[in-house]
């Protein structure tokens, strides 16, 4: 994206918007039950779509939208007969709606999402009442094809207080024929009134076989597929983040500074910990910390007789396995993730050196290799 443009709030950083994503891959279940409900004429005003982070929610709600304002409504036959009953959410890239959503101008869709600040040149931090009381002038206007009018809030985890309030007076009344589509990766967070007004979707984590597909359709072609699936722990949008940062590269350093244990390198120690803590480096600095707790959740796992079932870098369950050879083991490593995740967050907000941080970490695993 252009310097001169604003971000996105709802697209993943090197990655194509959900919108330009004609497919989605291994969530056949949630789509299925979508279709279902077309089927038997129990289209629900309100989709909560849920899931982690990065498998395909924003895409579906996208694929909804261009199949609800494409496809007619049930009672929009000629002379009263119903219009075939549907089997796919697919629609021709050339569809008219198709080209109107891509270019965010179908008059029928209201995309919420979190604003620009021009004063400031970033992102608001959540989505605000004003965006919300966009509904109101949206569903005053008359379609003129007297067809559906769908919503989109990605993501709806991201409302504050008062914007929350104002779509549940929707939800609690919502117009006819209008859909409104909920992207939620956290829906603990959301007001439980709001998720109670709502039909689930919840979406699952992508197999190796679905993300290099997906990975595909982004245009993205990694080295190690498998590897990066592992990393990315079934999230198409993390493993799109991982290879745009070199998450791989830093995995695979990880494993061999933890496997050095008890007689770590210092001087690699002391390169990688300098490499991402670098100024201006703050998204690789994060990737490394959610690396390395992954790297011990799969050691700890690892002793607990629940090994990794593919390796994310060379040699890396060998390693766990001499590390963590039991469960006793399994109780150190799992205790010690626990500390060193909750040291980390503390001194990064008290503003403590990153360097000292990091470095701080890995010669606590490496004392603890050596008991």
């Amino acid at each position: 994206m252009s310097d001169d443009l604003p971000a996105e709030a709802d697209r993943a950083d090197g990655a194509p918007h959900p919108r330009e994503t004609a497919h989605l891959f291994g969530q056949g279940d949630a789509e299925a039950a979508f279709l279902e409900a077309v089927a038997q004429d129990r289209l629900h005003h309100a989709w909560l779509l849920t899931g982690p982070k990065g498998v395909g929610k924003a895409t579906l709600a996208w694929r909804l939208a261009r199949f609800l304002l494409a496809e007619a409504p049930a009672d929009a036959g000629f002379f009263g007969d119903a219009p075939p009953t549907p089997t796919s959410l697919d629609i021709p890239r050339d569809h008219p709606v198709a080209r109107r959503i891509a270019a965010l101008s179908e008059p029928g869709l209201l995309l919420i999402r979190r604003a620009w600040d021009s004063d400031r040149k970033k992102l608001k931090s959540q989505i605000t009442v004003d965006e919300v009381r966009k509904l109101n002038e949206f569903f005053g206007l008359t379609a003129t094809d007297g067809g559906r009018r769908i919503v989109i809030v990605d993501a709806a985890d991201e409302l504050n207080p008062s914007a929350a309030n104002a779509l549940l007076k929707v939800l609690e009344e919502p117009p006819k024929r209008a859909v409104l589509i909920l992207v939620s990766h956290q829906p603990a967070r959301l007001l439980p009134t709001i998720r109670s007004r709502c039909r689930t979707l919840r979406l699952g984590e992508v197999g190796p076989e679905d993300m290099a597909r997906a990975l595909s359709q982004a245009g993205v072609t990694p080295e190690d597929g498998l590897a990066l699936s592992e990393l990315a722990q079934g999230s198409v949008g993390e493993a799109i983040r991982l290879l745009s940062q070199d998450g791989p590269g830093l995995y695979a350093t990880i494993v061999r500074l933890i496997s050095g244990g008890p007689r770590m390198d210092r001087q690699a120690l002391r390169a990688f910990a300098e490499n991402v803590t670098v100024r201006g480096a703050e998204e690789r600095q994060d990737l490394a910390v959610r690396l390395l707790n992954l790297a011990l959740v799969r050691l700890a796992r690892t002793g607990a007789g629940r090994p990794p079932l593919a390796e994310a870098a060379p040699g890396e369950i060998e390693a766990w396995r001499r590390l963590a050879p039991d469960a006793g083991r399994a109780q150190v490593w799992a205790t010690l993730q626990q500390e060193l995740s909750s040291r980390i967050a503390h001194g990064r907000a008290v503003n403590i050196d990153a360097q000292s941080l990091l470095t701080d970490a890995f010669l606590r695993i490496d004392e603890a290799a050596r008991d």
